[in-house]
């Protein structure tokens, strides 16, 4: 019975143009038609301070249904996903390090939404939201945080080594990621493909002395860099005032044109991303974007995050200024969707991660032999030398 009806509302959808939300007793409880929904819709967002910029990006933006409701199931999957991996790692089936992004995803959502696959991104440990976003399934990501070999490194790279197409993944020295990623910047200047590299890294890490000598060569010769402060207000366990003696990160490139967002606004993001991209292939060279964005979790999972801030000022950010409760309500606002289908978004979210985790807790680890595998790339077989000189293990590429 349950499927004749279901035929019979595709069916009817077809027919009538309708969107059948659900039967009752072979009767239509509800229903919306396509045109009911608003299929684009401006909205007001706060303004970008800038830095050596004559204005910034508009504070007006508009966003379509189907991008809408595509950034809600990407940043949904995200926070979902770390929710895993916060109880997967506390029943010890994830060990070692372990830095989760929930709260932070408008951050990640916003600048892929604004730049092109072909575009270049590498970050610092926190990185599983950005290896989801860069193309990595949920399966892969988690998979490869319990050491699997279905892993997306093949369970050799854990929390802070995942990889992607033009991502080139998460990087445990702190702030070593920026010049990697001025490197990066180099080659696109120099093949001349008009692609731009995103380099991401923490306020903890904007004190680094490498940070400084890679803005300077990177203003020097004009790269295609855009450097990213993602500003979560604590560095590991130290607030941004008590760690730096100027807070304005958007201004530490001196002679770098900066940008202060709101990382919590997806739309901001958005925005401020695709008008630093613009200066970036227009020749201009680097410009530098701070996201003042905020993190659930502690500093990582050894971290309970509350010793150095209160429960309470967690919850007033959840409650205030939650990137995919502000994007939801901004939808629900101008009737771009309604309650019942982010709820079955929800669902979907929930049974994938599910999934993914079940998977996860069922693939095998890498075998012995794939110890050593890897470590080349397109090179000929050779022997590694193991744990002591009479073990001799062969890596291919």
């Amino acid at each position: 019975m349950k499927s004749m009806l279901t035929a019979f509302s595709k069916a009817l959808c077809k027919l009538t143009g309708r969107n059948v939300v659900s039967f009752h007793c072979g009767a239509i409880v509800s229903s919306r038609t396509f045109a009911d929904f608003t299929p684009k819709a401006s909205f007001d967002i706060k303004k970008c301070i800038v830095h050596r910029l004559e204005e910034g990006p508009s504070e007006q933006v508009e966003l379509t249904r189907e991008d809408g409701l595509h950034y809600y199931r990407t940043m949904q999957t995200v926070r979902r996903m770390e929710l895993k991996a916060d109880q997967l790692y506390k029943q010890k089936i994830i060990r070692g390090f372990c830095h989760l992004y929930d709260g932070q995803e408008a951050c990640a959502m916003g600048i892929e939404a604004a730049i092109n696959p072909t575009d270049h991104v590498i970050t610092a440990y926190r990185s599983h939201g950005y290896t989801y976003i860069r193309g990595v399934s949920v399966q892969k990501v988690l998979a490869e945080l319990t050491g699997r070999k279905g892993g997306v490194a093949k369970g050799k790279g854990g929390s802070m080594h995942m990889y992607a197409p033009n991502f080139y993944g998460g990087n445990g020295i702190v702030g070593a990621q920026v010049p990697l990623g001025a490197g990066i910047a180099l080659a696109c200047k120099y093949q001349g493909n008009n692609q731009l590299c995103v380099a991401l890294y923490g306020d903890g890490a904007a004190n680094q002395g490498q940070i400084f000598e890679t803005f300077n060569m990177a203003a020097l010769w004009k790269l295609p860099c855009i450097f990213v402060c993602e500003n979560n207000m604590y560095g590991m366990g130290t607030s941004v005032e008590r760690s730096s003696a100027s807070t304005d990160y958007f201004r530490r490139g001196d002679f770098i044109p900066g940008l202060r967002v709101d990382g919590m606004d997806l739309l901001c993001v958005r925005e401020a991303t695709r008008f630093a991209a613009d200066h970036c292939r227009s020749g201009k060279g680097p410009i530098i974007m701070e996201l003042q964005t905020y993190r659930y979790h502690g500093h990582s999972m050894s971290d309970p995050g509350v010793s150095y801030r209160s429960r309470e000022e967690i919850q007033d950010v959840r409650s205030k200024s939650d990137p995919i409760t502000m994007l939801k309500d901004r939808m629900l606002g101008a009737k771009m969707a309604t309650m019942e289908e982010f709820k079955a978004i929800d669902a979907e979210i929930r049974k994938e991660v599910d999934e993914a985790a079940l998977f996860a807790t069922s693939d095998p680890e890498p075998p012995l032999d794939d110890l050593c595998n890897h470590i080349f790339h397109n090179d000929a077989p050779l022997e590694v030398r193991g744990v002591n000189p009479w073990t001799k293990l062969k890596s291919v590429s």
